[in-house]
């Protein structure tokens, strides 16, 4: 095989193999063609998908500021608990002294 047949031969091999790829491309985007109905379907999906993300956002959003409120609530609620058990606490021991207090002027 001299040189001149190789390079028959080499350009034959890749014209082959051009060939080959081009009707494999052409079959794949044949069978995988997305049509002008198709696109409406996917434009709506996307509109949709969108709208969905908003309103996702927006909830997550109402639901954080729900859980600071009520996180405030629940702050200000213990605040007042406590305040209301030491108040407790005091008049019981008020009242213990007072009957105390009692007791020693009931025993004289």
């Amino acid at each position: 095989m001299n040189r001149t047949e190789l390079i028959i031969a080499t350009a034959i091999v890749l014209f082959i193999a051009f060939l080959m790829g081009w009707f494999t491309h052409w079959l794949i985007h044949r069978f995988v063609r997305v049509g002008d109905a198709d696109m409406s379907d996917l434009d709506t999906m996307a509109q949709q998908l969108h709208e969905a993300e908003e309103q996702r956002d927006q909830a997550v959003t109402y639901y954080q500021q729900r859980e600071s409120e009520m996180t405030n609530q629940q702050t200000q609620t213990e605040a007042e608990l406590n305040a209301a058990m030491e108040g407790l606490r005091e008049a019981r021991h008020e009242a213990e002294e007072l009957r105390a207090y009692i007791e020693r002027q009931s025993a004289e």
